[in-house]
């Protein structure tokens, strides 16, 4: 089962959203969710891959209602944090306006208020991976992720697809998962150098999304 990247995603009463990103155990090298940014509030909420039943005709299949997929886990949660604004008057003392030495006002403090921070909800231990995360060979930058290729059976990654690397131009590169040294957010790194990459056969799966 192939699992794009910026697809729609649809409910069983309509199309709801569109995947973002797919949550990883580095450790077992299984995705455990998908990340779908609902259409009507733009939210992005958690998925568990036992919702996902389906990839096809452009659109990722899931399990539940728009009501259900709303009441799923955010991803983004903002929390609010304390900080101090400077309110202090500026004084001018001395000569004309603006030629004096300038001092702040001794009897007024700072104001305290609080702003709101957004940050990502992980599960612990676990990484997101996104349509476009950087590729890189030993020697290099090759392309970026495409999509994710999982073993339905088990939950786990097989392979990575690779789309646009500037050494093949527009082709797909099918990336086994064991040829990854490290895999983040924002690179994945493998064991391979760009030659023995360019010898990796070329996505061979049939694309029912596209």
């Amino acid at each position: 089962m192939d699992i794009p990247l910026e697809a729609k995603v649809e409910c069983q009463d309509g199309v709801c959203g569109r995947s973002k990103f797919v949550l990883v155990n580095p450790v077992t090298e299984k995705i455990t969710h998908v990340v779908v940014k609902e259409y009507s509030t733009n939210t992005e909420f958690i998925v568990p891959l036992e919702m996902i039943y389906e990839t096809r005709g452009g659109k990722i299949q899931m399990h539940g209602s728009k009501t259900e997929l709303k009441n799923l886990c955010p991803f983004i949660e903002t929390r609010y944090i304390k900080e101090k604004v400077d309110n202090r008057l500026l004084v001018f003392g001395g000569g004309t306006y603006g030629n004096g030495a300038v001092y702040y006002h001794p009897n007024v403090t700072p104001l305290t208020e609080e702003v709101p921070v957004d940050e990502r909800q992980l599960p612990e231990g676990e990484s997101a991976i996104y349509r476009g995360t950087r590729v890189e060979a030993t020697d290099g930058y090759i392309g970026h992720v495409d999509e994710i290729v999982v073993d339905p059976k088990t939950g786990n990654i097989t392979h990575l697809v690779m789309r646009e690397g500037h050494l093949w131009g527009r082709k797909d590169v099918l990336i086994p998962v064991s040829a990854v040294r490290k895999a983040g957010e924002v690179t994945v790194y493998l064991k391979l150098n760009k030659k023995k990459v360019e010898a990796l056969p070329t996505f061979p799966l049939r694309r029912r999304w596209a």
